[in-house]
């Protein structure tokens, strides 16, 4: 049931019957809700054309509709704008209650999506930049379910690059692998002795800025990636044993923040794919060496042009630079883009999924329009799969700049996870809750994942805590808050089940704001964003927080009025909760 579909079909047998041509005709939400609830501005875009004023043609429109559930009216300048009837919101209540999707549309051709989201590198510490990614992937692949496509979604752990080179021979120089490195060691009973997280902690950033500083140490650390690759012992079970103890803590973190996969798979699982798929270009080629290395020209018309220089001297400059994709180093080592062309060609033929979606900051754009023009060219990715790169922004403190601690080190994303735990313990002490480390963990977890998928998902946003937190206004808590409170009136009110029947302005108001919640799916469907569901979500609780404040549902003495305003409470709770599904986020019973 889509109003919108509806009018726009009245409109059009009305604007064919004219004979006009209705080409351009649109159905919009009023954006002045107190005259009516949808508009059209159609008389205006072709009266021009017809030779006559768009009231006139509005007029001559309405005048030719016939309609129960819509009432239509001409407005100067030229609009038509559409009343709902009570009758027919009722109705719409009603379906919306009994369709098990909560009224949200399914997709007509479902498709199958891999989505590429959280991408932590093993042996290094989650920290705040690791929040978004999770935190919108999870979201788009709950959205894709809720309008009924099926999805896989995939870790994708760094775990087969330097930094596992970088790590291990810190470990190696520092002491901590020596046995491992014993004349006939047995490297199934070894342990990583001394090997905590907290050492890796020290030795990955130990080791990251040796290599800026030391080429001999960057160049060995480059042999040790390779005989990981290589699978060369003992430097392939050191590996194995770092990632199994660092993956066991990437995933506890992750389930923090209520991000889940259906696999954990990562680089290590598309090396058996690299030496195809370096092939394939090679076969085709479409490779060229470049000092020593192998690279793929991906550059398109008018772009990578050279600048003609003034001298010698000068560096080579381009016009719109694309360079090209580097898939095999100098030294017979692969790079980002081989194992993520590796990894897609993998995909495709293990899952054969109809799109691709990688959720990852902003700066990696260039890094994926060259591996997804390597792949179209290749032919790795077949000509009808859509591969998608959905770019975010930095989270930002109060300062404007990317958040970090007071010392200007970079925030854990544990420690993140504590504050906003911590402080939602603070606020439901308020209320008299105490002690109760879960429900505050859903509500803080809840309010930092609203406040960042209120914005587009493009954009740097300000990470504020206290305003997140917030119980009032556009968050999270006040959503769950919603939730509770309806809890506590269906307990109260014994709702025995029944019909919404839509009698006055504050009802009219929540079954709008359902109906555009429900539009803002397919919106956010449409944008890869989450921002328009979020806005529609806390719409629909705030028309609800009114209805309730306006009516003394309790007390209500006429029983059929009462069940009728429990059965809209029950309906506005329903579809909140699977809002907030949606975008991850838990509901509660109290607050």
């Amino acid at each position: 049931m889509n109003f919108k579909e509806q009018i726009t079909e009245i409109l059009s047998f009305a604007v064919k019957k004219l004979g006009i041509d209705e080409s351009g005709l649109a159905v919009s939400f009023s954006n002045r809700p107190e005259l009516c609830d949808f508009q059209s501005n159609f008389a205006m875009v072709v009266a021009k054309s017809m030779g006559f004023k768009p009231f006139d043609v509005a007029t001559k429109i309405v005048e030719s509709v016939n309609s129960e559930e819509f009432q239509f009216s001409a407005v100067m300048p030229g609009f038509i704008n559409v009343k709902v009837s009570n009758k027919a919101l009722s109705n719409f209540a009603e379906f919306v209650a009994k369709d098990e999707n909560c009224g949200v549309e399914q997709v007509k051709n479902p498709k199958l999506i891999v989505f590429d989201y959280g991408g932590a590198n093993v042996a290094k510490e989650l920290h705040v930049g690791h929040l978004r990614s999770p935190i919108v992937g999870e979201a788009l692949k709950r959205l894709h379910i809720a309008m009924g496509d099926k999805t896989i979604s995939d870790v994708h752990l760094g775990d087969f690059g330097l930094q596992m080179g970088l790590t291990i021979l810190q470990l190696h120089q520092d002491g901590f692998l020596d046995k491992f490195f014993a004349k006939d060691a047995d490297l199934s009973e070894l342990k990583l002795e001394n090997v905590t997280l907290d050492v890796l902690n020290e030795e990955y950033p130990k080791a990251s800025k040796r290599k800026d500083e030391d080429e001999e140490f960057k160049k060995l650390a480059d042999t040790y990636t390779l005989y990981i690759q290589q699978k060369k012992e003992p430097y392939f079970s050191i590996y194995n044993k770092i990632r199994a103890l660092s993956v066991a803590e990437i995933e506890k973190n992750y389930n923090l923040l209520n991000a889940t996969f259906d696999v954990y798979l990562g680089e290590s699982d598309a090396f058996p794919f690299i030496e195809d798929a370096i092939n394939i270009f090679v076969d085709k080629k479409l490779a060229r060496e470049s000092d020593g290395a192998l690279v793929v020209d991906v550059a398109r018309e008018g772009e990578h042009i050279p600048i003609e220089k003034k001298s010698d001297d000068e560096p080579q400059r381009y016009k719109n630079p694309m360079p090209p994709a580097i898939i095999k180093k100098y030294n017979g080592g692969d790079l980002y883009a081989t194992t993520d062309i590796a990894t897609i060609l993998m995909r495709n033929k293990e899952f054969n999924p109809d799109e691709i979606v990688y959720i990852t900051d902003n700066r990696q754009s260039v890094h994926f329009e060259q591996v997804f023009r390597c792949c179209k060219l290749s032919g790795i990715s077949p000509e009808n799969q859509k591969l998608t790169h959905v770019a975010f922004g930095t989270m930002n403190g109060k300062d404007g700049k990317p958040f970090k601690t007071r010392a200007g080190g970079v925030v854990k994303l544990k420690d993140v996870v504590n504050m906003l735990v911590e402080s939602a313990s603070a606020k439901l002490a308020e209320n008299g809750i105490v002690g109760d480390s879960e429900l505050a963990r859903r509500i803080g977890v809840g309010a930092m994942k609203f406040g960042d998928l209120s914005n587009t998902v493009a954009k740097d946003y300000v990470f504020d805590m206290e305003k997140f937190l917030s119980f009032d206004g556009k968050t999270g808590p006040y959503i769950q808050y919603t939730i509770a409170r309806i809890n506590s009136l269906l307990a109260k009110g014994e709702f025995k089940g029944g019909n919404v029947v839509v009698e006055n302005a504050d009802e009219r108001n929540i079954v709008l704001a359902l109906v555009k919640l429900i539009s803002s799916y397919q919106i956010a469907y449409d944008t890869y964003s989450l921002n328009s569901l979020c806005l529609s979500t806390f719409d629909l609780a705030s028309a609800f927080s009114t209805f309730y404040n306006n009516h003394k549902i309790l007390t209500e003495t006429n029983s059929e009025r009462k069940q009728s305003m429990l059965a809209l409470c029950s309906l506005v709770k329903a579809c909140l909760e699977k809002a907030l599904w949606t975008l991850g986020i838990d509901s509660v019973e109290k607050m």
